[in-house]
């Protein structure tokens, strides 16, 4: 049984974090927009965390990865009312993380690198309403001019195949949860992880936000150690 909980549920400490908003009239910001969003955080935000940025310039101890999806209405910081330096952020399509294989990969070593050198106690998984590419896999879209995506979809095939028999509208939100559990799965088949949960340093959620209500739903259950 899936329940709403709060963001900073279980071992993840409670954040806080004044959130600064840009008035923009593009839907998706433009280059000068870009640039006049950098001049006003150095102008409004920078100064109010210059404390902050001075301790964060010489230590890097992230306590959560959030692995989440690329997509751009899904921002892991404002969600979690993260400070800078609270969360190292993987974010990669579909919010997929391969099952440990041989050979180099950027995932794996970003995944290896926040358990075995950052040291983070926590690592959330997180799916949303809405994926793109959750939905061309439920919709069976033709990927055919997107090889690449289509490859690195592959990473999903046995969340599609134990969704298959849903049908209807339905689909895409049973694929959206059992994905974020399949890739606690997948997480816990690389070394560094596995090391961890055994020691019991390390726990493991899954996490579905959803755009419009703005609401995150555990999807556990947590695995741990």
């Amino acid at each position: 049984m899936v329940e709403h909980v709060k963001p900073h549920s279980g071992r993840i400490p409670p954040k806080g974090v004044t959130v600064q908003t840009a008035h923009t009239t593009h839907a998706v910001p433009a280059p000068g927009d870009l640039a006049d969003g950098v001049a006003r955080f150095q102008r409004e935000v920078f100064p109010a965390k210059a404390d902050l940025f001075a301790h964060l310039a010489g230590v890097h101890r992230p306590t959560t990865l959030f692995i989440g999806c690329s997509d751009a209405r899904v921002v892991p910081e404002l969600i979690t009312q993260s400070e800078p330096g609270e969360l190292f952020v993987v974010r990669t399509a579909g919010n997929l993380v391969p099952a440990h294989a041989p050979g180099t990969d950027g995932v794996a070593a970003s995944v290896e690198y926040a358990v075995a050198v950052l040291g983070v106690t926590d690592i959330v998984v997180c799916g949303h309403s809405a994926c793109g590419a959750m939905t061309a896999l439920a919709e069976g879209a033709d990927l055919s001019a997107a090889a690449s995506v289509a490859g690195w979809l592959r990473h999903a095939d046995a969340s599609v195949a134990r969704t298959a028999r849903v049908a209807g509208p339905e689909r895409l939100s049973v694929l959206i949860r059992e994905n974020v559990r399949a890739q606690l799965a997948n997480l816990a088949t690389h070394p560094s992880v596995a090391r961890a949960l055994t020691a019991g340093t390390l726990t493991l959620h899954g996490w579905v936000y959803d755009i419009r209500s703005g609401g995150v739903t555990d999807v556990g259950p947590a695995a741990t150690g």
